[in-house]
């Protein structure tokens, strides 16, 4: 059944198109099995925050070199969108983009009085200025929830505004009580580009293959350059030119499959450009099996097997040097599903102990309906299960917990605000926000000199421990992790009066 359907104006939820939970207690190799049995959702009787979707579909349109960005809510809705920008800036050496463009940010800045009448008039003015002060080449609107709560017809206004001004004016509904997946913000923005701005292909090049990712280094020109084929990468640093014509890619591939599922498979079914479905290259075994797969895809086998030899012959002597070295080490891992699945099959090729995850949420499958994409399934097959295997939610007084029980030798995060709670406790953290660093054989180097460096490096985090004030309470870090989800909450009154209230 196709999980796709451009007529409509917005995608459906994680939740009920991929069964997707936030919440889970056991092992990696649990999670894969009772995901294949129809996993459910464990809720929580206690949440301390939450990821939000609008935030996410930012995240991919104000990359886009040439749109425009407006924000349809209250100005406190585009607060977290400054970060975009500075990323664009601060990654643009990445993909060699020497003069990045200035990003074009608005809020239609609705008040009390428009949760009563309505903001559609504001948003059409809103519309109307932001094409004046920048003629943009494609303008995107991003419901909050206030505009999802008031009903206004974004659709309409954006339709409007787009035969008046000539140019693609693409609503993206991404209200943050959509969903508790945060991820479906990503969803939301690529349903609209796929559905307003991807057309159909005026020829089939076998020289571009489509890259989906977030902001990674260029490591994809090096690896197609074999194959005759150069990336085009969505969204950051795209335009709408670029974006037009991503129907006429030979394949598209994904770095990481939480983010560009959809979009992957909207491409292959609305539009024929096939999807590299197996699992991104991270840790040797699943990079031999993408590299395959991108040959056999092409029709290039041959030069699949002459890149994976010539690479394991440069890199292998230096990943079994890193192996002896890490070898005993142990670690934890928190981030995003998919990637966080990444870091583990990493950190295991390295030689290292998973001690624990705490992961985001967990999708059972993605987009395309193949096992083949599941990284998790993947890492435990190739490197065996992990122990204290939590689906999290973000939650950070779990991951305390966790923490504060396995004391691992280093903290692996794809997140900024989570690498914190390693330094409080006396532990090594890493945060690398480019995604490609770790990819491929090269990338098992990378991030092996890294982790070796963090750990051998740890005096400040052990000074600081001694010094840092943790506002999690000796009660909550006696409890178990899971406390306060679903079928683990006996917490009585007494036992709440009862509790200490100081580290």
């Amino acid at each position: 059944m196709a999980k796709v359907n451009l007529s409509a104006n917005s995608v459906p939820i994680r939740e009920t198109r991929l069964g997707s939970i936030t919440g889970f207690d056991g092992t990696a190799d649990a999670l894969v099995t009772e995901s294949r049995c129809g996993i459910k959702e464990k809720v929580r009787s206690f949440s301390q925050c939450l990821g939000c979707s609008t935030s996410q579909a930012a995240c991919m349109v104000i990359l886009v070199q040439d749109a425009a960005v407006i924000s349809h809510g209250p100005v406190g809705c585009s607060s977290c969108f400054h970060e975009f920008a500075f990323t664009y800036r601060v990654n643009s050496p990445l993909r060699d983009v020497e003069k990045p463009t200035q990003r074009k940010i608005y809020s239609t800045n609705l008040d009390e009085n428009d949760t009563v009448f309505g903001g559609a008039v504001k948003l059409a003015a809103t519309i109307r200025e932001a094409y004046e002060r920048t003629h943009p080449s494609v303008l995107f609107v991003l419901t909050t929830c206030a505009a999802g709560i008031i009903g206004d017809d974004v659709e309409s206004v954006c339709d409007e505004a787009e035969e008046e001004l000539g140019v693609p004016v693409v609503a993206i509904f991404c209200e943050g009580f959509r969903s508790r997946v945060w991820t479906t913000g990503f969803d939301a923005s690529y349903h609209g580009i796929a559905r307003k701005l991807v057309k159909p292909a005026r020829e089939r090049r076998t020289d571009v293959i489509n890259v989906i990712n977030f902001w990674g280094s260029d490591i994809f020109k090096d690896w197609f350059a074999p194959f005759g084929a150069v990336p085009n990468y969505i969204t950051p640093y795209s335009t709408l030119e670029r974006l037009s014509r991503s129907s006429e890619a030979a394949a598209s591939v994904q770095a990481c499959p939480t983010l560009g599922s959809y979009l992957a498979a909207a491409l292959e079914q609305e539009f024929g450009v096939p999807e590299i479905k197996t699992a991104p290259p991270y840790g040797i075994a699943q990079t031999d099996r993408w590299f395959r797969e991108l040959g056999k895809m092409l029709g290039k086998p041959e030069v699949a097997e002459k890149l994976i030899a010539e690479k394991k012959a440069e890199y292998l002597p230096k990943i079994e040097a890193l192996r002896a070295k890490l070898k005993g080490k142990t670690a934890y891992v928190t981030g995003g599903a998919a990637h966080g699945h990444a870091l583990l099959s990493v950190l295991r090729e390295l030689g290292m102990t998973a001690k624990g995850a705490s992961i985001f949420h967990h999708d059972p499958l993605y987009d395309n309906d193949e096992e083949q994409g599941d990284i998790l399934a993947h890492g435990v097959r190739d490197y065996g299960d992990v122990p204290n295997f939590r689906v999290c939610n973000k939650q950070e007084f779990e991951l305390v917990n966790a923490l504060n029980r396995i004391r691992p030798d280093v903290l692996l995060a794809r997140h900024g605000g989570m690498t914190l709670w390693g330094a409080k406790l006396g532990i090594p953290a890493i945060l690398v926000g480019d995604e490609h660093y770790s990819m491929g054989y090269e990338g098992l180097v990378n991030y092996g000199e890294r982790i070796l460096e963090t750990i051998e490096n740890d005096e400040f985090v052990k000074n600081l421990e001694k010094h840092a004030i943790n506002p999690y309470t000796k009660w909550w870090l006696e409890q178990a992790p899971t406390r306060f989800l679903e079928g683990n909450c006996e917490l009585t009154t007494a036992a709440v009066n009862d509790r200490e209230v100081q580290v």
